[in-house]
């Protein structure tokens, strides 16, 4: 047997240790026959041959076996590491044996055998037991020396005490199992060497398994991945490598690693960063959907059409929410009896590609849904409706033949969700949002956030809602107060009045126009100071004091003026107006020439602007205007006269119309004359549609009132007219 021949039976007894070192970290015995082996005669002395000087400076002892007798000569530095007195050891390579940790002891007369029998090198760690003294590890190096016939007939090698380096190898070994991250290393062909604890476990595979075993073999799914590139370029380059990556099932994690190459091989440290990355992604969902709810509520709030203000849910919900969806606006009749009737307004895709397929699909599927189908479902029931798999056979099944089902199938939606948006005790809107088979279906945050947002658009469409009910009574109110402005037939007057876009109250703008018992035509146009039901209000106590004191009175614009300002202060009217008030007289010299003289008081109001029959405009001058309504009722009133001709027109206006937080009041005069420069020889109906399109931006601030009057030519005029 192989013991008895080596002389190291591992059947003898052997007393146990005092202490025992740790176990190595590396091959412990590695017998090599690659090598040639050379013939030596049988007697050099090897420490000759490697120098006394350099062999005993470098602590390393010799020693001399002969394979036929057994004798095993050793220097008095091996002596000295197998703890043997000189005249202690017998020369015999059993008294080595006695002396070897038991657990060491068969593999090392394997190592023996293996080398004798293959006549190659010999190298090999293992422990020796000294007495009274603490364990040691040995690292023996040797070679077979041949005798003339070829045949092995001693060894010969040095060896050393390698306590100290495997107890920095065991520290370093406890300190590796001890880190709670993964750490592996792999010599030159890409065998494991070491694998720690936590390797074991991230790596999934035991390392009795793992050592000696090569990398690329044991993960092949490792091939082709960033794992291979930063790991041959560590390699490859010496630098240390770093790097983020998902590494294939059956691992399926996302790892940070760290590699750097050794003369030994590469070492790799390993950690498990999924939770890490799936806490980051999560939190960056969470704050895009946080951002989701804020567009949506600025969105929703820039405008008070409800196709509109729903149409643009479409392009915020994608791709944040889903890859693809509809948007459906409720219509609900007044009466109660009667079904609402839905109205696809808005889609949007993630890819631009399937825009128009979603288009025609949103065109076709309301005419084609059954009554069970999900978009029904989610109206009834005020309920979301969910479609967590299966979503292109599911809507397919509630859609009549034809091109909606075949277009759902080309668009083929993985799952679905219908969300109602509720306001007020019902269904305003539907959003119907979809994924592709890849992407998978809605989260349940994201559920949620869909639910949250379709409940902040469904208020906000309620109250948009009940904004234009209250918008619309108010400006019916408004515009019964300011009827048809009337004249006699030879004069035109038009007049538009513009409510302002912020507010749903009306405001204080007016403007009126009737004729005197002596036949003159009073125009007036003013503006209650304020924005709301009070100066409506006000305004109409105005409107018709005014009309009814120049009625009754026949008073000229100035007295006329003055006694409604008395009158404000007679009845304690709490407010203060600008008043404009124009009377046209004739003469019948003039009215041969088909002119009018033109009498007016202004208290406070922006002057009128007239546009010669040539087309020229310029400013109405003459006296200053006077304090404004409701400041004195005292207050002495001026007036000032004009002529006005055949074709000319005068202009008047409130201020909302020449006022822009953007620029001053001259610089809004300014555009005026020059938009009635460009707008002269339009109709007047024409010119006061240019006006207000012009001058206005899309939600004026302020309201506005456009009040245009025009003489006719005498040719033009009626025979009773003329007369």
């Amino acid at each position: 047997m192989p013991g008895s021949r080596s002389g190291l039976d591992p059947s003898e007894p052997i007393a146990p240790p005092a202490a025992e070192p740790s176990e190595p970290t590396s091959p412990a015995a590695r017998a090599r026959s690659d090598d040639p082996v050379p013939h030596a005669p049988a007697g050099p002395d090897l420490a000759s041959a490697l120098g006394r000087d350099g062999v005993e400076s470098a602590q390393i002892g010799t020693y001399a076996w002969d394979l036929a007798t057994g004798e095993l000569a050793l220097d008095e530095q091996l002596l000295t590491v197998f703890g043997f007195d000189p005249d202690e050891f017998d020369g015999t390579i059993g008294a080595v044996g006695q002396r070897l940790h038991p657990h060491d002891r068969p593999r090392v007369a394997r190592a023996f055998e293996l080398a004798v029998e293959g006549q190659g090198y010999l190298e090999l760690e293992f422990r020796v037991l000294v007495p009274h003294a603490d364990a040691r590890w040995v690292l023996a190096r040797g070679r077979l020396v041949q005798d003339h016939d070829g045949r092995p007939s001693r060894a010969v090698g040095a060896a050393f005490d390698a306590t100290a380096r495997q107890q920095g190898e065991a520290r370093t070994a406890r300190l590796l199992e001890a880190m709670p991250t993964a750490f592996f290393s792999v010599d030159a062909e890409w065998r494991f060497t070491y694998v720690n604890s936590e390797g074991e476990q991230l790596l999934r595979r035991p390392r009795e398994e793992l050592l000696g075993g090569t990398l690329w073999d044991l993960f092949p799914e490792t091939r082709g991945t960033a794992f291979e590139t930063g790991y041959l370029r560590a390699a490859h380059t010496g630098e240390t490598v770093g790097f983020e990556a998902h590494h294939p099932a059956p691992l399926d994690a996302i790892f940070e690693v760290r590699a750097w190459p050794g003369p030994d091989g590469l070492a790799v440290y390993l950690q498990d960063v999924t939770e890490r990355h799936r806490a980051q992604r999560a939190t960056e969902q969470t704050a895009r959907l946080e951002r989701l709810k804020a567009q949506v509520t600025d969105r929703l709030t820039e405008t008070l059409d409800v196709d509109q203000s729903v149409s643009r849910l479409a392009p915020l919900l994608v791709p944040t929410l889903a890859d693809w969806c509809i948007v459906t606006v409720v219509d609900h009749a007044d009466d109660p009896g009667t079904p609402p009737v839905m109205r696809d307004v808005g889609f949007a895709h993630r890819d631009a590609r399937q825009l128009p397929l979603v288009s025609r699909y949103a065109g076709r599927r309301l005419e084609s849904i059954r009554d069970d189908s999900y978009v029904e479902r989610s109206l009834r029931t005020a309920q979301l409706v969910e479609v967590r798999s299966g979503a292109t056979e599911a809507v397919r099944a509630v859609l009549a033949p034809g091109e909606a089902r075949d277009l759902i199938t080309r668009l083929a939606p993985g799952s679905g969700a219908v969300v109602p948006l509720r306001g007020r005790g019902r269904t305003l809107a539907l959003v119907t949002l979809f994924n592709g088979r890849e992407r998978g279906p809605m989260t349940r945050q994201e559920l949620r956030t869909a639910q949250d947002l379709a409940g902040r658009a469904g208020l906000a469409l309620d109250n948009a809602r009940l904004y234009r009910q209250q918008r619309h009574l108010a400006e019916e109110l408004q515009r019964s107060l300011l009827a048809e402005p009337a004249g006699p037939e030879h004069v035109q007057i038009v007049a538009r009045y513009v409510p302002a876009a912020e507010a749903a109250e009306v405001g204080g703008d007016w403007y009126d126009a009737f004729p005197q018992r002596s036949g003159d035509t009073v125009v007036v146009i003013g503006d209650v100071l304020g924005h709301d039901s009070a100066a409506a209000a006000t305004m109409g106590q105005l409107r018709a004091a005014l009309r009814g004191i120049a009625v009754a009175t026949g008073a000229g614009p100035a007295e006329l003026l003055g006694v409604v300002d008395q009158t404000m202060h007679t009845l304690r009217t709490p407010t203060m107006a600008t008043a404009f008030v124009a009377r046209l007289e004739h003469s019948c010299e003039q009215a041969e020439r088909g002119e009018a003289t033109v009498r007016w008081s202004n208290a406070g109001h922006p002057s009128p602007v007239l546009i010669g029959p040539d087309g020229s405009v310029e400013d109405v001058v003459g006296v200053r205007p006077d304090l404004l309504l409701g400041v004195d009722p005292d207050a002495t009133r001026s007036e000032a006269t004009l002529t006005l001709q055949p074709g000319a027109t005068l202009v008047l206006f409130t201020d909302g119309l020449v006022e822009r937080r953007d620029e001053g009041i001259s610089e809004g005069l300014a555009r005026l004359r020059s938009t009635l420069e460009e707008l002269a020889g339009r109709d007047l109906h024409s010119l006061c549609d240019e006006v207000v399109a012009r001058m206005l931006p899309s939600r004026p601030k302020d309201d506005v009132v456009v009040l245009a009057l025009r003489l006719d030519p005498v040719e033009a005029r009626s025979p009773e007219a003329a007369r």
